[in-house]
Parts: structure tokens; C-alpha cells; sequence
């Protein structure tokens, strides 16, 4: 009889308290690989959401949400579950360019999605 493999759990907690999770349906644009956490703003043009980079003139560079499952549309536009309202860890997000935590932080706090 072989010995059981130890694995260690690692959770993948972006929560951070008990104030109500909001999640919603939303397209995530072509062309991504995207991590759960990635903060998301929405492209004006068509509604899509996008990494939120600072540089960005399309809509986008407002953060409005958070990804809540990691996602590729490398193939093409797919749907996916975003966070609208929340607490979530700091710790756990990943930034577009030219983002930093405290702008991320202070555009989202007006829409009830609170960084810890």
C-alpha cells in the first residue's frame, strides 16, 4: 500500500466581510486573459467590459466592477459572472496599467464595492 499524497488547500478567497454581494452577467471583450479579481471598467461603444487601464479613452478606464471568474476570449467575447457590489481583498485584484489601488479603490467605494 502506497502513502496518501499530502496537498495543501490554498483558498481562493476575494471576499473580505459580509456586506451584500451583488453579481451579474456581463461580456467580457475579446482579446483577454483575465484572472478572477481583474478590475473591470466598460467600454462605452459597446457595452463590453475590459481590464480597466488608465490609459484607456474608450469608457474603460472607469472601474465599475470585478471579475469573479477567471475567463480567455481569446476566441471571441464570452459572458462571465462580475461583482458589482462587495467587499474584496486588495491582495486579490489585479490592475490594468496605470491603475493604482487607491484610484481603484476610491472610483469603486461610490458603487458600494469596497477593497479591504
Amino acid at each position: 500500500m502506497s502513502n496518501p499524497e499530502r496537498q495543501t488547500y490554498v483558498p481562493d478567497q476575494l471576499s473580505a466581510g459580509h456586506f451584500p454581494v451583488m453579481v451579474d452577467i456581463a461580456v467580457i471583450a475579446t482579446g483577454q486573459t483575465l484572472q478572477r479579481g481583474a478590475v473591470l471598467g466598460q467600454v462605452t461603444a459597446t457595452g463590453e467590459y475590459r481590464l480597466c487601464k488608465a490609459s484607456a479613452s474608450d469608457g474603460s478606464e472607469a472601474p465599475l466592477a470585478v471579475l469573479d471568474l477567471a475567463i480567455d476570449t481569446s476566441q471571441g467575447a464570452r459572458p462571465a459572472p462580475i461583482r458589482l457590489t462587495g467587499e474584496v481583498l486588495a491582495s486579490q485584484l489585479n490592475l490594468g496599467e496605470g491603475l493604482t489601488l487607491a484610484k481603484a479603490k476610491a472610483a469603486l467605494r461610490s458603487l458600494c464595492l469596497f477593497i479591504r
